[in-house]
């Protein structure tokens, strides 16, 4: 295929038609209303929908506006040549496939993934969007003239440059520290902070050799210069996880969905794409106020977190603690005491996800509402190891949306609860947030559950610790009973006790 064909066939895919615009702002708004919808547990389904319905509208779209130079074929008709046939055909072919294939995985995880796993599924599509990103770039760089974005003097414009090296950057950076996430998530590294001396220096130059190439990228094309941005921003997003520990995974998260969607607007800016400008700016926006909202909520600095370096302090996480006596209690003392008590507050956590508990806790909850018990169900922001995990598994129990309240809207009720009954957490209930400077979730908003006349603490064993790795201190107290077993058999034990 000839160079002329090529440059002449990516002018004018650069120039979109006023329809293709008019969908593109269609899909943006319907992006934006799932973004609304995703807000509250109520409205989630349809915010779902709207953003299935957006993306369908932009992948049609963006087929009609740029096919693989079949348009323009069609207009030269028996000029061109046959093998330009084969090669449009085959392209068309290939896009197909690949929506098909990439379809047919995604619907295949989706049916089959379990609830405790997506926070790791979650962190893997990041890193999918991340090296996405790279790849276009580098498809780009290797073959600017089918992208469009060479000059009159055969280099590829300057503009272009820093829009390529800035969305291989992040990309390349999305995708090694969701790797990271996803490894810790997973189980398959610690979730304990992972040290690097001079961490920060070695963090701070590496950031700066990333802006300063990208820079001179935009003089000097050279391969070696991309080669370096690209190497330098995969090693910088392995160092920016690794220091960060398990409670502040749920960040970590929300951050490098942020940073996907940042990859995604620049490498739009590249394929002269609306919809991807659009799309990436939102979920970019959308993830980074996230991220401040449970920064804030943690009492962690927001740009502490761009850099890498919350919850990497030195803790004694590791530290063997001393045995200290605790009381133990069974399921028919626990639903003696619930079915007496007037107020009952639920604390789930990762452990209810775990066990696949939330269908047995509703269940409780309604069983407690029968007897006239007044039941509220408490969630930290980062409970769980994603944000909005908790509210997600209770919805899909369908337990009432009025009666699921945040930290800072139900933290002052403790003092008048009868029952505090923690399922499954564990760091967001941990005194040691407030009290041991050491501590690696130090400063960290947590539960006052210690306020509660009696407390129901539902693990496993008591040789286990929470995912930060740090004792816990309610294990110990007066008016704690651990129940020690699986989370949804102590549960539907409980609910056996209470309907007798």
């Amino acid at each position: 295929m000839s160079l002329s064909l090529l440059s002449a066939a990516a002018a004018g895919h650069s120039a979109t038609p006023a329809w293709a615009m008019l969908a593109y702002l269609a899909s943006g708004v319907l992006f934006i209303l799932a973004l609304r919808g995703l807000s509250s547990p109520g409205t989630s389904r349809a915010g779902n929908r709207y953003g299935m319905i957006g993306m369908t509208i932009a992948v049609v779209t963006t087929l009609l506006v740029h096919p693989p130079l079949m348009t323009d074929w069609l207009k030269c008709g028996s000029s061109c040549d046959n093998a330009v046939a084969v090669l449009d055909t085959l392209g068309l072919v290939e896009i197909l496939a690949a929506i098909a294939i990439g379809g047919g995985i995604g619907w295949f995880i989706a049916r089959r993934i379990a609830m405790t796993d997506m926070p790791q599924l979650v962190a893997a599509f990041h890193s999918l969007v991340g090296l996405a990103a790279v790849l276009v770039g580098w498809a780009a760089y290797l073959n600017p003239e089918a992208f469009g974005i060479v000059g009159a003097d055969g280099q590829i414009n300057p503009v272009s440059r820093l829009e390529l090296g800035l969305g291989i950057a992040i990309g390349a950076i999305t995708f090694s520290g969701s790797v990271i996430a996803f490894l810790k998530l997973a189980g398959k590294m610690s979730g304990a902070p992972i040290l690097l001396p001079a961490r920060h220096v070695i963090n701070l130059g590496t950031l700066l050799a990333i802006l300063g190439l990208t820079g001179f990228f935009m003089i000097d094309q050279s391969l070696w210069v991309i080669a370096t941005i690209t190497v330098l921003a995969f090693l910088i997003g392995f160092l920016l996880i690794i220091p960060i520990g398990g409670a502040d995974m749920p960040v970590v998260v929300s951050m490098l969905n942020s940073y996907s969607g940042w990859a995604a607007a620049a490498m739009g800016f590249t394929l002269s794409n609306s919809a991807m400008i659009i799309t990436g700016a939102l979920v970019g926006s959308s993830g980074a106020i996230l991220s401040y909202i449970m920064c804030k909520a943690m009492n962690r600095g927001f740009l502490s977190v761009i850099a890498g370096g919350f919850g990497a302090e030195a803790a004694a996480s590791g530290e063997v603690r001393e045995q200290r006596p605790w009381k133990r209690g069974s399921a028919e003392d626990a639903a003696y005491m619930l079915g007496e008590a007037e107020k009952v507050i639920i604390i789930p956590g990762y452990g209810m996800a775990v066990s696949q508990a939330q269908h047995a806790l509703r269940e409780m909850g309604d069983l407690l509402k029968a007897k006239g018990v007044e039941v509220k169900y408490a969630i930290h922001p980062v409970a769980g190891r994603m944000p909005g995990h908790m509210n997600v598994l209770l919805a899909e129990a369908n337990v009432p949306y009025d009666e699921v309240f945040e930290l800072e809207d139900i933290n002052s009720e403790f003092a008048t609860a009868d029952v505090a009954f923690i399922i499954g957490a564990n760091d967001v209930v941990n005194p040691a947030a407030k009290t041991d400077k050491s501590s690696p979730i130090y400063g960290m908003p947590v539960f006052d559950v210690d306020k509660a006349k009696q407390v129901f603490f539902i693990k496993r064993s008591m040789g286990g610790v929470g995912y930060a790795g740090v004792d816990n201190d309610v294990f110990y107290m007066d008016q704690t009973l651990m129940l020690l077993a699986d989370a949804k058999k102590m549960v539907e034990d409980i609910n056996k006790a209470l309907a007798h």
